[in-house]
């Protein structure tokens, strides 16, 4: 038995898509700017991020993936990706024969280190500058929200 769809109205439909659009936007734009800045893609970039913030620039290869919400063979691509230009490197998990540690090399930190300021720089341009303190303390309280309801969920 097919149950109704819960159409969205017009007013969820507007507030729906506007944030698709702005994401999209937002996203793209600075996607391109770390390609032009540091020759990285944002993917190179998000990787880079996560590894650098983790302790001793390493996480084990599942992990990383379910932090980026990746697929296994996406991210088995984009870290061979990564490997071969020397940003990451693969260890063995001494625990787990099966499971490995991705780690960020020298080259890895150099490359974040360089672009980091140039991307910051960028979100507070197209981001950060466009709200008020009090609508950035809102929107932040709306995203927690929302992202608390998402890890509810069942995939």
């Amino acid at each position: 038995m097919n149950a109704t769809p819960r159409w969205l109205t017009s007013e969820q439909k507007a507030a729906w898509e506007s944030f698709i659009r702005m994401q999209e936007k937002l996203i793209g734009r600075l996607s391109r700017h770390v390609q032009a800045d540091s020759g990285m893609s944002a993917s190179d970039y998000t990787v880079l991020v996560k590894l650098t913030e983790a302790d001793g620039g390493r996480m084990r290869f599942m992990d990383l993936a379910k932090l980026v919400e990746w697929e296994k063979s996406r991210m088995s691509h984009q870290v061979g990706r990564m490997a071969k230009r020397g940003l990451v490197a693969k260890e063995d998990c001494p625990d787990d024969g099966r499971g490995a540690f991705i780690v960020a090399t020298a080259a890895g930190y150099k490359a974040i280190e360089d672009a980091a300021p140039m991307h910051v720089e960028h979100v507070r341009r197209l981001f950060i500058d466009a709200l008020t303190s009090e609508e950035l303390a809102a929107l932040t309280r709306i995203l927690n929200r929302v992202l608390a309801h998402v890890e509810k969920q069942p995939d």
